[in-house]
């Protein structure tokens, strides 16, 4: 059991070897096969897609890309437009960028970044066979984006801020990329009340998203303190963690308390303007 802090290089390290056994994997998956009861995106005993969405009936969808690991659909409230300029953060093997493709239209362009080079070349792989030319994937990590100044219409992002050790460096790297006046969608995973220390320390929780979630107001706190404005919540749902799950980093009695506590994660996705 992980149950120590680790140092943020120590963290994405974690991070990056277990999204690339993943990304491995779903290699060796049938197309589209990749959910919490095929056992593809698990690594031990730890499933990834707890909070997965559906994307099989949206426009654009492609099944080799889709692996199960977000926590909303950050497309359906980005106000994506045709022609536009999209950057997916933390893309993985592709799967939003190809649906956002759909709303951008071929005279659009699409740039998804992402920490793993095992996720980049998937996702390259997928473009391929998409025959997509106006798609491209950099590896990079979205404390230092590698994008140019004021040069995206829309940032996108689907439960992957809460990876960032320093979301408000994170947050910085959106509102530069961004032009003045353009907007962002991400869907993250963020806590109302306390999370129990243990599971805020571990490491094998935190790359599955729940360790490095923070309070709500902090999260959109730190959006404003960064200048974003125009800030909402387009949609939420509560986050129900397993028993099974906890047990591996509380004890029965801790687990009792967490529940008594009212404490509880909610996948949000927010939605925010770079002031023109």
């Amino acid at each position: 059991m992980a149950d120590e802090k680790l140092d943020r290089t120590q963290l994405k390290e974690k991070i990056r070897e277990k999204y690339t056994a993943i990304a491995k994997d779903n290699d060796n998956q049938p197309a589209g096969n990749c959910g919490c009861n095929s056992g593809c995106c698990e690594t031990g005993s730890r499933s990834y897609t707890m909070f997965n969405e559906d994307y099989s009936k949206l426009d654009g969808y492609s099944p080799d890309a889709d692996l199960n690991l977000g926590c909303g659909v950050p497309t359906e409230y980005a106000g994506i437009s045709e022609g536009d300029t999209v950057l997916d953060l933390g893309s993985g093997a592709g799967n939003d960028i190809f649906v956002a493709r759909r709303l951008t239209g071929e005279n659009g362009r699409l740039i998804g970044v992402d920490m793993t080079q095992v996720m980049i070349e998937k996702a390259r792989r997928n473009t391929d066979k998409l025959g997509y030319d106006n798609v491209e994937f950099r590896l990079g990590e979205i404390e230092s984006i590698p994008v140019d100044d004021a040069t995206v219409d829309v940032v996108i992002s689907n439960c992957v801020l809460n990876l960032v050790p320093d979301k408000t460096q994170a947050f910085r790297e959106m509102y530069r990329v961004l032009k003045p006046g353009a907007h962002f969608c991400v869907s993250d995973i963020v806590v109302r009340g306390d999370l129990p220390e243990k599971i805020r320390s571990a490491a094998e929780l935190y790359a599955g998203c729940v360790a490095g979630a923070i309070e709500q107001d902090e999260y959109l706190n730190l959006l404003r303190e960064t200048g974003f404005r125009d800030i909402k919540t387009a949609q939420k749902k509560t986050i129900e963690l397993p028993d099974e799950l906890l047990n591996e980093y509380l004890t029965d009695d801790e687990i009792r308390a967490f529940r008594k506590s009212g404490s509880t994660l909610v996948s949000a996705t927010i939605t925010g303007v770079r002031p023109g």
